[in-house]
């Protein structure tokens, strides 16, 4: 066994170390024994969760910290709990699964009148005040078993799906079972909102009486934290919303309400007339609007009172046994959050125009955030350590810029674990998705370079867009008919059950002669979803997926080119094209055991600019094919054949 500090022997639970995960687990132990942040790039393959665990451990036990683990998805936080598991069989060790009141939730009522954690957090809160849940438990009302079962969780590492099963036998609150728990669990697995959204965060520390100080925040995947952050700090306020809080507001008699609403949705209408999509606006143009000709002279406190009608008919709803949603309440917080981000130049205001699911067209205010480092910042500088870590982190200076981690942190790339001989990177020249050249020729041409893959390929093989437009467009051009393997595609606002039925299905072609799957660069599927072995051998990844130059795009350049001279083109548009495509990209190589062909349909990604963006086990051996039929296919045969 490759020699490991024998601090981290202790916990590492496999004999064996793979190729370059020994200078991983190194790195990041070093980092957290010297209060350091890391940021660090590893591959597929290469184990980075029992890594950063096991590097973790011996000194959260020891300095009696705790250990966040935020990932996006819940097969993610499951892996967390099963890497534990094997931990636990060496040492004792306590670990949670955490997901939100939305899936851990057995009051029928507050969960089917719901729409987010956030108002379901509210209807929880009111339900309890009231007594309305029979599954909480006042501390009155704890039980001998019900500590039992809390003494129980506090010491091995558990799934929340495991506590969910063993709460509804009992008929007792998994959430507020789990949130009794944490004081005396070790590492907690948990969505990035629990951390970086303030609101969740504040209740979360608050359950388990921990200062970030103590708090060990390990970041997988985190080439998504940046949008993550983007988003939470976003909001937006829909013309639906407000015709309903115009009929909510007629309902309980309160006119002023009703009018403001009326007037409000109006002249929203009236702005979003003549523009074609979405349009930047002066924050304070909505405010004068508010108060000439609506006649509101103090904007603020008026939202202020709109705030607190919608608070009284909340809990009006909840005392008739009804959903407590006010749409009053939503309004008013888009509002006086429209006041608080007045004059911050890293937000603008945004009114576009859009089609719903039912093709009708509507409109909406929005308030965008253009700095993630606002959420991300006051999080890294105030925990004791933050490994921060992904496949797709490269340029690792513009990630730490970008979300302002503190100038010490450690810098790693860690090399792949594959052998060479297991990974074929191709360029193809001659075809590209860039706008003007999107013609029924080059279309055609993509998929006589797709069928040349699919053709040369074992089983299954994988294509990802970028885009919809473009998905379809292949579609529209033959791309069914020219294959010889079934093909599954992904649709536009397609639901993610039928997402998930869809992908298994195309998996199962893996066992058989093979199948193609369509999707888009930057999709559920293209960043996800694992497909080891053949249940994906190739990849072909069309085209790079560059925004659509919006307002709110050249915004985001604009701004980040304020803050890094020179560099607000390649941070606010170039990044994260790139990482969108090197994650589609790794999509076929997941074990050491696996052989992938990655073929990248644009000759941009030949150009050394493009080119110094991608993970370098992708880019260094990268072959730049000339542009000709049958060349593809006789590397890919060649490839597959050896």
């Amino acid at each position: 066994m490759i020699e490991l500090p024998k601090e981290v022997k202790e916990y590492f639970p496999y004999v064996n170390v793979r190729p370059f995960q020994d200078q991983f687990i190194k790195t990041v132990f070093a980092a957290v024994e010297d209060r350091r942040s890391v940021l660090i790039e590893g591959s597929n393959g290469l184990g980075k969760t029992i890594s950063a665990l096991s590097a973790c451990l011996p000194l959260a036990v020891e300095k009696g910290l705790k250990i966040l683990y935020v990932a996006r998805t819940h097969r993610q936080h499951d892996r967390v709990i099963e890497e534990l598991r094997a931990v636990y069989k060496r040492r004792p060790i306590s670990g949670i699964s955490l997901r939100g009141r939305t899936q851990m939730c057995l009051n029928n009522f507050a969960a089917r009148n719901t729409l987010d954690a956030k108002s379901l957090m509210e209807v929880c809160k009111l339900l309890k005040a009231k007594g309305r849940c029979p599954y909480y438990r006042t501390l009155d009302e704890q039980t001998y078993e019900y500590l039992q079962l809390q003494q129980q969780i506090a010491t091995r590492p558990y799934k929340a799906s495991d506590i969910h099963r063993i709460c509804r036998k009992k008929g007792v609150c998994p959430y507020e079972l789990v949130k009794a728990s944490l004081s005396d669990v070790t590492v907690i697995a948990l969505s990035y909102l629990y951390v970086f959204d303030p609101v969740i965060r504040t209740a979360l520390l608050k359950n388990f009486d921990f200062q970030l100080q103590k708090i060990i925040l390990i970041v997988d995947e985190a080439h998504n934290l940046p949008e993550t952050a983007i988003d939470i700090s976003s909001n937006s306020l829909s013309l639906f919303v407000l015709k309903q809080a115009e009929l909510e507001a007629k309902k309980y008699n309160n006119k002023e309400v009703a009018t403001f609403t009326n007037f409000l949705r109006n002249e929203i209408e009236k702005m979003t007339e003549s523009i074609n999509r979405e349009e930047v606006i002066s924050p304070e143009s909505i405010i004068e609007i508010i108060q000439k000709q609506g006649s509101i002279l103090n904007p603020r406190y008026f939202f202020e009172q709109l705030h607190e009608v919608g608070c009284s008919i909340r809990r009006s709803l909840l005392s008739e046994g009804k959903n407590p949603r006010s749409y009053i309440h939503g309004m008013s917080e888009f509002l006086l959050r429209w006041l608080e981000t007045l004059g911050d130049e890293s937000f603008i205001n945004v009114v576009s125009r859009y089609n719903t699911r039912e093709n009708v067209k509507t409109a909406r205010l929005e308030i965008v955030a253009l700095d993630p480092s606002k959420v991300t910042a006051p999080i890294f500088s105030s925990t004791f350590s933050n490994i921060i870590m992904s496949g797709t982190l490269q340029p690792l200076q513009a990630y730490m810029r970008i979300t302002k981690l503190p100038e010490n942190t450690v810098q790693c790339v860690v090399a792949s674990p594959f052998p060479k001989e297991h990974i074929l990177s191709l360029v193809c020249l001659g075809v590209t998705t860039a706008m003007e050249k999107r013609t029924p020729t080059m279309y055609k041409t993509i998929i006589k370079r797709i069928n040349e893959v699919v053709q040369n390929t074992p089983a299954n093989t994988g294509i990802f867009a970028v885009s919809f437009d473009v998905l379809n467009a292949l579609v529209s051009e033959g791309l069914e008919n020219a294959l010889n393997k079934p093909l599954f595609h992904e649709r536009r606002g397609m639901s993610s059950k039928a997402n998930e039925k869809m992908v298994v299905e195309f998996k199962a072609c893996g066992d058989r002669d093979g199948a193609v799957f369509l999707g888009v660069q930057g999709g559920r599927t293209s960043e996800g979803v694992d497909f080891p072995g053949d249940q994906m051998n190739s990849v072909v990844v069309v085209g790079v997926p560059y925004a659509e130059p919006t307002p709110r795009i050249k915004a985001q350049i604009d701004y980040y080119e304020k803050c890094f001279p020179r560099l607000g083109r390649e941070y606010g548009y170039v990044i994260p094209a790139m990482k969108k495509a090197s994650q589609a990209a790794g999509r076929p190589v997941r074990t050491l055991e696996d052989r992938g062909a990655i073929v990248f349909l644009d000759y941009r990604f030949a150009t050394n600019y493009c080119r110094r963006f991608l993970p370098s086990w992708m880019s260094n051996g990268l072959k730049v094919l000339p542009y000709g039929d049958k060349i593809l296919s006789r590397e890919i045969h060649r490839f597959f054949k050896y």
